[in-house]
Parts: structure tokens; sequence; C-alpha cells
């Protein structure tokens, strides 16, 4: 018999919103080798992983080929180093709304909580914003193989926690995460505009509430 027993959240834009220093450091890293981006280009890179993300940047200017795997790593590097620079003036201010009182009422309900965010930085984000010790477990985005819309990460999160992924509710708030959501056999809440295929779609964090994870799981 299902019963509720987890809830996995993405990070940006779920969590906390760094979307906007992602966008600020890949427009810088792409600006340096030539190619222009604009935050609309930048919604297609929402829940990509970083490489993956990297090679729509190059497929865009058409240098795709122009770039071994190793240089490519290194301009990865270099975008990251930027993105960590911008995320020293991060704090618990910065934790989206409603976010920390939900975070609450599952610990107090007995559920377990993971992380599923394609992000390296995810540890040092959540450190910042001192949440670390809300979630039970991290999946960890350099062991992970396949990118979101891939279930992979969420798969991880839920058997890092010790629960059947069809007893989980993912929240994410990009298209690529609630088809990986989805594709975990989990249900699924998104946030924001515009997501095809939730349980559940609310326009910001503010309206989550357990009551309505409890609602969207025995749908």
């Amino acid at each position: 018999m299902r019963q509720l027993e987890a809830v996995i959240f993405d990070l940006d834009g779920v969590i906390t919103d760094s979307a906007h220093f992602h966008y600020l450091a890949w427009k810088k890293l792409a600006a340096d080798i030539d190619i222009e981006i604009d935050e609309a280009f930048n919604e297609t890179l929402k829940g990509i992983s970083r490489m993956d993300s990297l090679d729509l940047i190059l497929a865009k200017g058409g240098r795709e080929n122009d770039f071994t795997l190793e240089q490519k790593e290194e301009l990865a590097a270099k975008k990251n180093a930027h993105y960590v620079e911008l995320l020293k003036d991060l704090s618990p201010a910065d934790i989206l709304p409603g976010i920390k009182p939900l975070l609450d009422a599952i610990r107090a309900a007995n559920l377990k909580i993971a992380l599923a965010s394609v992000s390296k930085n995810a540890p040092m984000v959540l450190a910042a914003l001192d949440l670390t010790d809300s979630f039970d477990y991290l999946a960890d985005a350099a062991k992970i193989t396949h990118s979101k819309p891939d279930p992979e990460i969420f798969l991880v999160a839920a058997a890092g926690l010790g629960v059947e992924p069809a007893n989980a509710v993912g929240i994410e708030d990009a298209q690529a995460g609630v088809d990986a959501i989805k594709s975990a056999g989990m249900k699924a809440i998104g946030v924001g505009t515009g997501l095809v295929g939730t349980d559940e779609l609310v326009s910001d964090t503010s309206k989550l509430t357990l009551a309505m994870i409890q609602k969207v799981f025995q749908i």
C-alpha cells in the first residue's frame, strides 16, 4: 500500500533563487568566448547540468566543435568559480517564501526530506542558507550520470532516504525536473507557470503547504 514517506526538493527556484546568479555567471562566460545569451535562453538551462548547459551555449554560438573536452571542463570550472563568488552574499534571508515553515512542518510529520539538485554547489548553498540540518539526504550531483529530465537524481534521492519512489512527492520549478519526477514514478508539484504534467501547480513557493503535499499524494 502506498504511503507518503518523503518529500524531495529541487534547489534553484524552490528552496532559494540562485538562478539569476547562474545566469550572470553563464552570461559572462559566454561573452568571453563571443557568444551572447539572454535571460530567455537562460530559462532553457534550468535543471540542466553544468556541462550540458555549456554544450547548449556552445551550440547556440555555433561553436560546439571548437573545444576539446579538457577545454570545456576548464570553461565550466571558470563559470563555476564566478558563480561561487556571486554566492558569497547568500544568507537565510534568501530562502524563498514559505519554505522554512514547510520544511519544519514536514519534519514534524515524521516525513523524510531530500534534495535532488544537479548543482554541485548545493551543499555550500544549503550551508549559506542555514538549512543543512533540514535535509536527511542530499543526492550527490557529482555522481549523477544522466541529467534531468532523466529520473536518475530523484531515484538516487529516494534510495538515499530508503523509500520507494512511489511513496515520495517531488517539487520542481523546471520542466526538465517535473519530467524527471514523473519518470521516477513520483507525484510532482510544480512551482511557477507553464509547467505541464504536474499533479499540482502553484504560482510561487508561499502556496506550498504540507496539506497540499498530502492531498497531491492521494491523487
